[in-house]
């Protein structure tokens, strides 16, 4: 067996996080590759180490003192050094780093060096070979992500090498340059390497207990997701849900590589298991509900619409030219509506209106702010008559608008739109009727 084990910076905050995952490594042999974060929040008000590195990088981009900054950076590694009592010095590699700064290096090479910095101290702590990302993960000359050549070149990297630690986040471009993913990017990297040697699994160790079925900021002690589809999860993921980076699912699911959801903290605890397809059956109807607010919506109306060829494809058109993307575009026989983000649009407002009346020439438009969109998701509900009544009715009896419904003809996800003011309230009852009830 091989697992590739990556670990998110709360999981790598302080030595004594440090030790915990020590514990999880050495309690599985098959933990063989560790892909590390850069050290995260101690406590609340404390600051990431990514954050103190882009606050004292743009100090030294500005010309101004960055030492005060700079000696934070070194106190939080050398806590975690000897806290865990290791012979390390960075002061080698602390040294190369300031000269990058006051060279002006870059702010993603500024960013990188949290995990870069924190794969070496990983790396001395467990016994394992330190592999720098920049060798190994590889962007093009434009800074797009070459997965081909990344997997030829870790594949080379890591042939006959029994364990290792490659830091997440980060690699590099054609020149040489450090690039790196958008926030959140060590899930890609743990993924692309457990593409690479193959595993058997990609443990991806954070501090939730698993995926959630709904945000716990509004559903009080929601219930973990035991076994989700990617399918599933890129809908909850496109919607808001964010305990994984969204591209981390790829490179995996092209080799049908399950991904498991652990909480450092409590690893006894089962967590989430992300996988292709599955023949468990799913505790609840639903597997989860995720949404998100600011969403604007265009109606319109026009007799005969459906026997005007184009027609949908010239309203779109109007969007496109514009630079706006929709989101869900639910439609009549006489009538359409196209979502958007509400903050993109209001800038374009009047400019798409008249796109629309030059283009297609409606009967009636109208314009409503303010919405949210829910997404529903679960491959239970291909079994289950009524769902979408279900829905209605929990809503209805929560005395909630519904201002859309859509669904696809997977039958894997329902989208509803209601009011920002109702989003709460909506996810509330949805959860209520499909989970804590189970009517």
């Amino acid at each position: 067996m091989k697992k590739v084990a990556k670990f998110g910076g709360s999981s790598l905050a302080s030595a004594q996080q440090f030790k915990k995952v020590g514990s999880i490594i050495e309690a599985d042999p098959a933990r063989r590759f560790v892909v590390p974060s850069a050290p995260g929040k101690r406590y609340g008000s404390d600051t990431k180490v990514t954050d103190l590195l882009y606050a004292c990088y743009d100090r030294a981009a500005e010309g101004k003192d960055f030492t005060e900054l700079f000696d934070k950076i070194k106190e939080r590694y050398y806590e975690i050094i000897n806290g865990l009592g290791i012979a390390l010095s960075l002061e080698e590699e602390f040294t190369n780093i300031r000269d990058q700064f006051e060279a002006q290096a870059g702010r993603d090479y500024a960013a990188s060096r949290g995990e870069y910095l924190n794969g070496i101290v990983m790396a001395a702590f467990l016994g394992f070979d330190f592999i720098d990302a920049a060798e190994v993960i590889c962007f093009d000359e434009n800074g797009e992500f070459d997965a081909e050549k990344t997997d030829r070149m870790l594949k080379a990297r890591l042939e006959g090498v029994e364990h290792a630690v490659i830091p997440g986040f980060y690699g590099s471009k054609t020149d040489g340059s450090i690039k790196t993913f958008s926030r959140g990017g060590s899930d890609v990297t743990g993924s692309i390497v457990a593409k690479a040697i193959m595993a058997d699994e990609y443990e991806n160790w954070t501090d939730v207990s698993g995926f959630l079925v709904a945000d716990p900021r509004i559903i009080k002690d929601s219930k973990v997701i035991e076994t989700i589809t990617y399918r599933e999860l890129r809908e909850l993921s496109y919607m808001g849900a964010t305990v994984l980076h969204e591209e981390a699912i790829f490179p995996v699911r092209k080799e049908g590589i399950p991904i498991h959801i652990l909480n450092t903290n409590a690893p006894e605890e089962p967590g989430t298991l992300i996988v292709e397809s599955t023949c468990r059956v799913p505790k609840y109807t639903i597997t989860g509900i995720a949404g998100k607010k600011g969403f604007a919506s265009i109606s319109i109306d026009k007799d005969m619409m459906n026997s005007e060829i184009g027609f949908g494809r010239k309203v779109l058109q109007v969007f496109e030219e514009n630079q706006i993307a929709f989101e869900h575009m639910p439609s009549g026989i006489d009538t359409m509506t196209v979502f958007v983000h509400q903050d993109e649009f209001e800038q374009k407002e009047q400019k798409i209106i008249s796109g629309i009346h030059r283009a297609v020439h409606p009967d009636y438009m109208e314009l409503e702010s303010d919405l949210a969109l829910i997404a529903v998701v679960g491959r239970g509900m291909r079994a289950t008559r009524g769902t979408a009544g279900r829905i209605f009715s929990a809503l209805a009896h929560a005395r909630i608008n519904v201002k859309m419904i859509d669904q696809g003809s997977s039958e894997l996800n329902v989208i509803i739109g209601v009011k920002n003011d109702d989003f709460e309230e909506a996810i509330k009852a949805i959860y209520d009727i499909f989970v804590t009830t189970q009517i």
